[in-house]
């Protein structure tokens, strides 16, 4: 069945307004902000270091979020490492975090790793009142691995899974964010990120089960729900 396209407002609320580049400046995760407030999008996501920037910002927008990212984009950092790294953001006023799973242990089989991993942060982030958001980078991963992702992540309490960091050579599928939200139901979240710039890409998640988009081309894609033919090039990289 097809499910009626949301408006755009309603879209910008599914919108993490994304910024992870390694070169992002202080006036751009300002401009970030300032787009945030103006169209109200779910979250503004950002490198750890911004953090605190970003709650500046927006201090007075209660309905705008600062999401984070831990143990990215590798995902390779030690479960104590980024439990430290999810209470530090937490203190500088992150509310929502996406941390990315450790891949090598999932696809090698150590599968209690990749339970400690994610319930060290999920862990700490709910003991705060934030949100907690496991990156799988499906790019990386066979079907069964991410069956298996998946399942760990919601027995570990997440509140999201998602699909791709965007640096991982991949990003987010249609198919794969079925696949994720046939294995999760819809007790949780499902987030599209990587590779998600038009409009059109966005419905297409929506429609497959993704109630999270994460994109650098916000903007552009909210315009292309207002007008389609009005939004312009989408970004090169969307994050």
């Amino acid at each position: 069945m097809t499910m009626q396209p949301p408006s755009a407002s309603e879209l910008a609320r599914m919108i993490d307004h994304t910024l992870l580049k390694p070169d992002a400046s202080p006036d751009q995760i300002i401009t970030l902000c300032n787009e945030a407030r103006t169209y109200r999008f779910a979250s503004v996501c950002v490198n750890p270091i911004y953090v605190r920037l970003c709650t500046e910002q927006l201090g007075d927008v209660a309905d705008v979020a600062v999401c984070t990212v831990i143990g990215f984009p590798l995902g390779a950092s030690l479960p104590e490492v980024k439990a430290f790294e999810a209470e530090q953001v937490l203190a500088r006023g992150a509310t929502e975090i996406d941390m990315v799973l450790q891949v090598g242990a999932l696809k090698s089989g150590d599968l209690d790793l990749v339970r400690r991993d994610i319930s060290a942060v999920v862990e700490v982030a709910h003991a705060h009142g934030a949100l907690s958001k496991v990156i799988l980078e499906t790019v990386l991963l066979s079907d069964e691995e991410k069956e298996t992702a998946c399942r760990i992540a919601q027995e570990a309490g997440a509140d999201f899974v998602k699909t791709s960091t965007g640096f991982g050579g991949g990003g987010a599928t249609a198919t794969d964010i079925a696949l994720m939200r046939r294995v999760v139901g819809p007790e949780i979240g499902v987030k599209a990120s990587g590779g998600v710039r038009t409009y059109a890409d966005a419905l297409a998640m929506i429609q497959a089960g993704a109630t999270r988009i994460g994109a650098s081309a916000g903007v552009k894609i909210v315009a292309g729900a207002q007008d389609p033919d009005a939004a312009g090039p989408a970004d090169e990289q969307s994050y």
